[in-house]
């Protein structure tokens, strides 16, 4: 995994970007049109759930605790859809501000097993609202891709992250590898698949001639990987070959 790029001030800038666009994309777009990656979900779902992830991240994180805050309770959904912007516009801007004031080491809980630091949420927040700005822009019909070393990042927080966490929506039958290659980034993943088990391998481990399980590799952009293992792309947009199935495994979101 490439993380040459994975700082708090790269996270930051990243959220500094998306966010604002986030929001352009869900004034312009209205409380009623489908989400398209999301189809149970209207923009003022998405909308509601942006500003409730957001809320949550900035009233506990900052706690310096290592257990989750159980009895945290969320502001009610705005009924009115200017009131739903504004709570979106503030929780955008106040979130960006507790993140830049949090130490990356704070003891601050998390649902992955990792170190429960505040630095979790430095990149678990600028890919959830990159995703998300990704999905008010498809509604508004002008979606433009993730930026490349913030997806590229994106693709390993879903292979070392979202997948040892449990996050799987894909099959958990599946045995075999699967290679991902991202054509803009100058990045690829290898990923072993035993079942519910998942390993992420450096490249030099699989290249032997004693593994014969079946394999699959996919190809694109780094956006392009992200989006269809977040379930927003097919993945027959974007080149396959061997057992589509294990591709389909990897799927979380």
């Amino acid at each position: 995994m490439n993380r040459l790029h994975a700082t708090k001030d790269f996270w930051l800038a990243a959220l500094r970007a998306d966010g604002p666009a986030l929001w352009d994309a869900v004034a312009e777009s209205g409380p009623d049109k489908v989400v398209p990656g999301c189809p149970d979900w209207a923009v003022a779902d998405l909308t509601h759930h942006v500003a409730t992830v957001l809320n949550w991240v900035r009233g506990t994180v900052p706690r310096g605790v290592t257990v989750r805050h159980e009895g945290f309770v969320h502001p009610e959904r705005p009924a009115d859809w200017s009131e739903a912007l504004d709570h979106l516009r503030r929780e955008i801007t106040g979130t960006i501000e507790t993140l830049e004031a949090l130490d990356p080491d704070l003891p601050a809980w998390n649902w992955a097993p990792q170190p429960k630091r505040a630095v979790f949420w430095h990149r678990r927040m600028a890919h959830e609202i990159s995703v998300h700005r990704w999905d008010a822009e498809s509604a508004a019909g002008r979606a433009t891709p993730i930026e490349t070393k913030l997806a590229t990042d994106g693709v390993s927080e879903i292979l070392d992250t979202w997948l040892p966490a449990g996050k799987r929506q894909g099959p958990a039958d599946m045995h075999g590898v699967v290679h991902l290659v991202g054509t803009d980034a100058a990045q690829e993943w290898f990923v072993r698949l035993r079942g519910t088990g998942i390993a992420l391998l450096d490249t030099g481990t699989i290249l032997d001639g004693d593994d014969h399980h079946p394999r699959a590799r996919i190809t694109g952009t780094a956006s392009d990987l992200q989006l269809a293992l977040m379930g927003r792309k097919r993945t027959d947009q974007l080149a396959l070959t061997g057992d589509p199935r294990l591709v389909q495994a990897l799927h979380t979101g």
